[in-house]
Protein backbone atom coordinates (compact mmCIF):
# COMPACT_ATOMS: atom_id res chain seq x y z
CA UNK A 1 0.00 0.00 0.00
CA UNK A 2 1.67 3.47 -0.55
CA UNK A 3 2.55 5.83 2.06
CA UNK A 4 1.74 9.34 1.97
CA UNK A 5 4.49 10.47 3.41
CA UNK A 6 8.15 10.19 3.00
CA UNK A 7 9.92 8.22 5.64
CA UNK A 8 12.23 10.44 8.09
CA UNK A 9 14.85 8.18 7.76
CA UNK A 10 15.23 6.80 3.94
CA UNK A 11 15.69 3.01 3.97
CA UNK A 12 19.42 1.90 3.40
CA UNK A 13 21.11 5.10 4.93
CA UNK A 14 21.94 4.10 8.24
CA UNK A 15 23.65 0.94 6.80
CA UNK A 16 25.41 2.83 4.47
CA UNK A 17 26.95 5.07 6.41
CA UNK A 18 28.37 2.14 9.44
CA UNK A 19 27.42 2.18 12.94
CA UNK A 20 29.54 6.07 14.33
CA UNK A 21 31.83 5.65 17.42
CA UNK A 22 31.10 8.57 18.99
CA UNK A 23 33.13 10.26 21.48
CA UNK A 24 31.49 10.79 25.17
CA UNK A 25 32.91 14.03 27.19
CA UNK A 26 34.22 12.84 29.97
CA UNK A 27 36.64 10.21 28.87
CA UNK A 28 34.16 7.86 27.61
CA UNK A 29 33.68 6.36 24.10
CA UNK A 30 30.88 4.96 22.12
CA UNK A 31 31.76 2.01 20.21
CA UNK A 32 30.52 -0.81 18.15
CA UNK A 33 30.35 -4.39 19.91
CA UNK A 34 33.64 -6.70 20.20
CA UNK A 35 32.97 -10.24 20.77
CA UNK A 36 36.24 -9.66 22.86
CA UNK A 37 34.03 -7.43 25.26
CA UNK A 38 31.69 -11.20 25.93
CA UNK A 39 33.90 -11.88 29.37
CA UNK A 40 33.06 -8.20 30.66
CA UNK A 41 29.29 -8.74 29.70
CA UNK A 42 28.85 -11.59 31.88
CA UNK A 43 30.60 -9.67 34.68
CA UNK A 44 28.45 -7.10 34.13
CA UNK A 45 24.99 -9.72 34.10
CA UNK A 46 26.49 -10.71 37.99
CA UNK A 47 25.61 -7.43 39.31
CA UNK A 48 22.14 -7.55 40.81
CA UNK A 49 21.01 -3.77 39.70
CA UNK A 50 21.59 -4.98 36.42
CA UNK A 51 19.70 -8.31 36.15
CA UNK A 52 16.94 -6.72 38.19
CA UNK A 53 16.52 -3.65 35.56
CA UNK A 54 17.19 -5.61 32.28
CA UNK A 55 15.53 -8.98 33.43
CA UNK A 56 18.30 -11.20 31.40
CA UNK A 57 21.26 -12.82 32.94
CA UNK A 58 24.59 -14.06 31.17
CA UNK A 59 25.07 -18.14 32.15
CA UNK A 60 28.36 -18.06 29.98
CA UNK A 61 30.84 -16.25 27.67
CA UNK A 62 29.74 -18.48 24.46
CA UNK A 63 25.87 -17.03 25.56
CA UNK A 64 27.49 -13.32 25.98
CA UNK A 65 29.26 -14.22 22.42
CA UNK A 66 26.06 -15.20 20.93
CA UNK A 67 24.10 -11.57 22.07
CA UNK A 68 27.42 -9.58 20.91
CA UNK A 69 27.18 -11.06 17.00
CA UNK A 70 23.71 -10.18 17.36
CA UNK A 71 23.82 -7.04 18.57
CA UNK A 72 26.47 -6.11 15.59
CA UNK A 73 24.18 -7.48 12.86
CA UNK A 74 20.98 -4.90 13.65
CA UNK A 75 22.80 -1.89 12.06
CA UNK A 76 22.96 -3.02 9.19
CA UNK A 77 19.69 -4.20 9.11
CA UNK A 78 18.56 -1.20 10.15
CA UNK A 79 16.29 -2.18 13.49
CA UNK A 80 19.18 -1.03 16.23
CA UNK A 81 22.02 0.38 17.42
CA UNK A 82 24.07 -1.75 20.21
CA UNK A 83 27.06 0.69 21.55
CA UNK A 84 30.03 -0.10 24.30
CA UNK A 85 30.61 2.45 26.37
CA UNK A 86 33.94 2.35 27.08
CA UNK A 87 37.28 3.94 28.59
CA UNK A 88 38.54 6.10 25.82
CA UNK A 89 42.41 5.63 27.23
CA UNK A 90 41.89 2.06 28.92
CA UNK A 91 39.32 0.47 26.52
CA UNK A 92 37.54 -0.74 29.78
CA UNK A 93 33.30 -1.62 29.48
CA UNK A 94 31.82 1.50 31.52
CA UNK A 95 28.36 0.08 30.39
CA UNK A 96 26.15 -0.48 27.30
CA UNK A 97 23.95 2.01 25.59
CA UNK A 98 21.22 0.53 22.93
CA UNK A 99 18.91 2.61 20.20
CA UNK A 100 16.27 -0.23 19.55
CA UNK A 101 12.85 -0.13 18.12
CA UNK A 102 13.75 2.02 15.23
CA UNK A 103 11.29 2.91 12.73
CA UNK A 104 12.37 5.01 10.17
CA UNK A 105 9.07 6.08 8.36
CA UNK A 106 8.54 7.96 11.51
CA UNK A 107 12.15 8.31 12.88
CA UNK A 108 11.77 7.33 16.46
CA UNK A 109 13.91 4.82 18.09
CA UNK A 110 13.75 4.07 22.47
CA UNK A 111 17.18 4.45 24.51
CA UNK A 112 17.94 1.51 26.83
CA UNK A 113 21.10 1.32 29.00
CA UNK A 114 22.86 -0.05 31.77
CA UNK A 115 25.99 0.86 34.00
CA UNK A 116 29.48 -1.32 35.38
CA UNK A 117 28.68 -0.76 38.99
CA UNK A 118 32.57 0.30 39.35
CA UNK A 119 31.56 3.33 36.75
CA UNK A 120 28.32 4.52 38.68
CA UNK A 121 28.01 7.79 40.26
CA UNK A 122 30.15 9.26 38.36
CA UNK A 123 28.34 10.74 35.54
CA UNK A 124 29.13 8.80 32.46
CA UNK A 125 25.70 7.21 31.71
CA UNK A 126 24.10 10.56 31.50
CA UNK A 127 26.46 12.14 29.57
CA UNK A 128 26.69 8.75 27.01
CA UNK A 129 23.10 8.87 26.75
CA UNK A 130 23.08 11.98 25.84
CA UNK A 131 25.40 12.05 23.26
CA UNK A 132 23.53 9.81 21.29
CA UNK A 133 20.64 11.32 21.19
CA UNK A 134 22.11 14.25 20.13
CA UNK A 135 23.86 11.84 17.09
CA UNK A 136 20.42 10.96 16.79
CA UNK A 137 18.67 13.32 16.63
CA UNK A 138 21.38 15.44 14.52
CA UNK A 139 22.89 13.67 11.69
CA UNK A 140 21.07 10.43 12.65
CA UNK A 141 17.77 12.32 11.54
CA UNK A 142 15.74 10.49 14.05
CA UNK A 143 12.50 12.85 15.08
CA UNK A 144 11.64 11.27 18.37
CA UNK A 145 13.73 9.31 20.92
CA UNK A 146 11.68 7.61 23.69
CA UNK A 147 13.63 6.35 26.98
CA UNK A 148 11.37 4.18 29.37
CA UNK A 149 11.97 2.72 33.26
CA UNK A 150 10.49 1.48 36.11
CA UNK A 151 8.74 4.20 38.18
CA UNK A 152 10.99 2.19 41.12
CA UNK A 153 14.19 2.63 39.47
CA UNK A 154 14.99 6.32 40.60
CA UNK A 155 18.77 6.01 39.25
CA UNK A 156 17.26 5.67 35.63
CA UNK A 157 15.24 8.53 36.23
CA UNK A 158 17.68 11.09 37.32
CA UNK A 159 20.01 9.82 34.11
CA UNK A 160 17.09 10.28 31.82
CA UNK A 161 16.55 14.13 32.88
CA UNK A 162 19.82 14.87 32.86
CA UNK A 163 20.18 13.57 29.31
CA UNK A 164 17.23 16.12 28.44
CA UNK A 165 14.60 13.37 28.11
CA UNK A 166 11.11 15.00 29.60
CA UNK A 167 8.83 13.12 31.53
CA UNK A 168 5.89 12.89 29.42
CA UNK A 169 4.05 9.92 31.85
CA UNK A 170 3.17 7.07 33.12
CA UNK A 171 2.58 3.58 31.40
CA UNK A 172 0.63 1.92 34.08
CA UNK A 173 1.61 -2.94 34.50
CA UNK A 174 3.74 -1.84 31.07
CA UNK A 175 6.21 -3.82 32.00
CA UNK A 176 7.16 -7.29 33.48
CA UNK A 177 10.48 -7.75 35.75
CA UNK A 178 10.80 -10.89 38.13
CA UNK A 179 8.93 -9.35 41.13
CA UNK A 180 5.92 -8.79 39.09
CA UNK A 181 4.53 -5.76 36.83
CA UNK A 182 5.92 -2.21 36.93
CA UNK A 183 4.77 1.25 36.28
CA UNK A 184 6.98 2.46 33.72
CA UNK A 185 8.19 6.19 33.46
CA UNK A 186 7.99 7.78 29.73
CA UNK A 187 10.72 10.34 28.94
CA UNK A 188 11.07 11.87 25.28
CA UNK A 189 12.90 14.04 23.39
CA UNK A 190 12.31 15.51 20.20
CA UNK A 191 14.54 16.79 17.59
CA UNK A 192 14.50 20.29 17.14
CA UNK A 193 13.13 21.70 13.89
Amino acid sequence: MPSLVTPAIPAGSLAATGQPTLAVAGGALLRPWLISDAEAVVEAFRDPAIRRWHVRRADSVEEARGWIRRWQVTWDDETEGHWAVAGAETGTLLGRLSLKAWNLTDGTAEIAYWTMPAARGGGVSPRAVTTVADWALGEGGFHRLELAHSTANEASCRVAVKAGFELEGVRRGAALHADGWHDMHLHGRVARN
